[in-house]
């Protein structure tokens, strides 16, 4: 970055969140931006004002995703270095999944790309579910919400997903009792049921969310599932009566959401781990797809930032074609986290202009810009907006 440049964010930063404030953003603009649960017991490596990141850029397009983000936050003078590791579907080198949980233990935060799961192996363990299970990241947060520029089905739309993050069908205990018989247990516990709940209805009252739609399989599964609603029913009942409450069994919540997905808009789904990760899924794609929307994985002293969709994006490594706009969405989740609220809403803002005044689209959304191109647009947004803060701190 040009001396120029940095001066002028050192000048914009000066000028304080209130001379940001004077750009009034749109309500569609507000949606966009991260809405992230703050955690006062996060433990963060903090010094002299920057904040060390762990970056994890896996496999796929995650390399050049992380490099997007560093890109951005190198142009706009964001307080904060990454220390990256290398972490990938390779089996030969074990040790770097310790490194890479001992690096995010350190950091106290992650920017991550997906690592592939080789499913064709019995004996291979999720990596991502690894990480997600040794450090409790207990809470899986997605916000899906309509980009008015993308081509969609539906318009309107703007729900968060939770999801129980760490057992349930996702524990992985599988074995063959003789050949031929496979048992999967799903095992689910009292204690992280009604964390994830509470987590759900404290999100709800902060984020003024009006409603919480439990969804379930109770009416087979009655004891696992029936845990579940038992659980979130009451809290609702004798702890959250101002927020509205429903149940809905699984087979019917997808149809519902595909078919009609504005009555979940303005609230919350709650679910456990295996019908969140596919309803999630679904509701990324009534979005535009796997390269709009974030994902967060918050515990109680660690969390890690990632795409909603977890692909890796494998074919499309190495063209600049991928959407960047999913990473850079989880690189503002995370600057919230970290209570970096100005810089997080300078980018997704700067984000949501390019996506929607200078229409850059990649392709997976009806565009023909390549990534490049896009991020590129980004900063441009970006040094504007620093020209109307610069100005605006002068006349002050």
């Amino acid at each position: 970055m040009s001396l120029s440049r940095t001066l002028l964010a050192s000048r914009g930063r000066i000028a304080s969140q209130a001379t940001y404030a004077t750009a009034a953003p749109r309500d569609e603009m507000l949606l966009f931006r991260s809405k992230v649960m703050p955690n006062e017991k996060a433990k963060l490596a903090r010094y002299g004002g920057r904040q060390t990141v762990t970056a994890l850029p896996g496999d796929g397009i995650g390399p050049e995703m992380i490099a997007h983000v560093q890109r951005i936050f190198t142009f706009a003078n964001v307080p904060v270095d990454f220390e990256t590791m290398q972490l990938n579907s390779d089996l030969s080198r074990d040790e770097d999944l310790e490194n890479a949980i001992v690096a995010i233990k350190r950091n106290g935060v992650c920017l991550k790309g997906n690592i592939e799961t080789k499913f064709d192996d019995p004996q291979f363990k999720s990596r991502n579910m690894e990480i997600r299970r040794r450090l409790d990241l207990f809470a899986n947060v997605l916000h899906t919400v309509s980009i008015p520029t993308v081509p969609t089905r539906h318009k309107d739309i703007d729900i968060v997903m939770i999801r129980e993050n760490t057992e349930g069908e996702y524990s992985g205990l599988e074995h063959e009792t003789t050949k031929g018989v496979v048992e999967s247990l799903k095992i689910v516990t009292k204690d992280k049921m009604e964390r994830i709940a509470r987590f759900a209805f404290e999100y709800a009252l902060r984020y003024d969310r009006k409603n919480v739609t439990a969804v379930h399989k109770a009416n087979i599964q009655k004891l696992g599932d029936g845990l579940f609603l038992k659980i979130a029913t009451n809290l609702a009942k004798n702890e959250y009566p101002e927020i509205k409450f429903q149940a809905m069994i699984v087979d019917n919540a997808s149809m519902q959401l595909v078919s009609r997905p504005q009555q979940f808009s303005g609230g919350i789904m709650l679910m456990p781990n295996l019908y969140g990760n596919i309803i999630s899924n679904i509701a990324c794609g009534l979005v535009g797809g796997p390269g709009l929307v974030s994902g967060m994985n918050i515990g109680k002293h660690y969390a890690v930032f990632e795409t909603a969709t977890r692909n890796t994006g494998t074919s499309l490594a190495g063209q600049d074609v991928a959407n960047p706009t999913a990473f850079i969405r989880a690189a503002c989740d995370m600057l919230c986290y970290l209570g970096y609220y100005n810089d997080a809403n300078l980018i997704s803002d700067c984000l949501f202009r390019t996506l929607t005044v200078q229409r850059v689209h990649t392709a997976d959304i009806g565009g023909k810009a390549t990534a490049s191109e896009l991020v590129t647009s980004v900063l441009e947004n970006i040094e504007k907006q620093w020209e109307k803060t610069h100005h605006h701190y002068h006349r002050a």
